[in-house]
């Protein structure tokens, strides 16, 4: 190598998005509605915090079809549930991964977060969001509070080795919580 370049550190090198895209995948990212609507998608994300985009993207295609209200707070929710895969299970290890199934119905859209299951040692039960996780000035527990406050509805396996979060959010928000926020 030369004297005069200096050596890049691997957590610096840029890798477009794009390439982490599948082929004949790409609609599932454009973020407009312009194929015929899907009754099921899926996609399987590796557990990098830099590739969050990548899922807002994924999420936001998925409900383009509805109102920009429902898109944001889908994407939000959503994201949430990926943000935890990543934070909080062993798909963050070198090589794991989460995967996201979008369930259209026609009340709205279920999504499923599966990850590689707990970080820590947990025995079988459901997850409980954290009390006063939605405070202002919490630094975490948000996730799952924001999800158990604005999700129509939720909950999960209680498998803490292969965990499936899930949640509905129905496309009619007039009497939801979201409205009033």
């Amino acid at each position: 190598m030369s004297a005069f370049a200096p050596e890049l550190a691997r957590s610096e090198v840029t890798v477009p998005l794009s390439s982490f895209i599948r082929p004949h995948h790409a609609h599932y990212f454009s973020g407009r509605s312009d194929r015929p609507h899907f009754r099921h998608r899926q996609y399987s994300f590796p557990g990098i915090p830099t590739l969050l985009p990548l899922v807002r993207a994924f999420l936001d295609t998925c409900a383009a079809g509805y109102s920009r209200d429902y898109r944001y707070l889908f994407t939000l929710l959503g994201s949430e549930l990926a943000a935890n895969a990543i934070q909080h299970s062993r798909s963050s290890h070198p090589g794991g991964s989460f995967t996201l199934r979008v369930r259209r119905t026609a009340s709205g859209l279920h999504l499923t977060c599966q990850d590689r299951g707990s970080l820590a040692s947990r025995s079988w039960g459901r997850l409980e969001p954290e009390p006063g996780g939605t405070r202002a000035g919490c630094e975490s527990g948000r996730g799952l509070a924001l999800v158990d406050m604005l999700a129509t509805s939720w909950g999960d396996n209680a498998h803490p080795e292969l965990r499936k979060v899930w949640f509905f959010l129905d496309h009619d928000l007039d009497d939801h919580p979201w409205s009033q926020v």
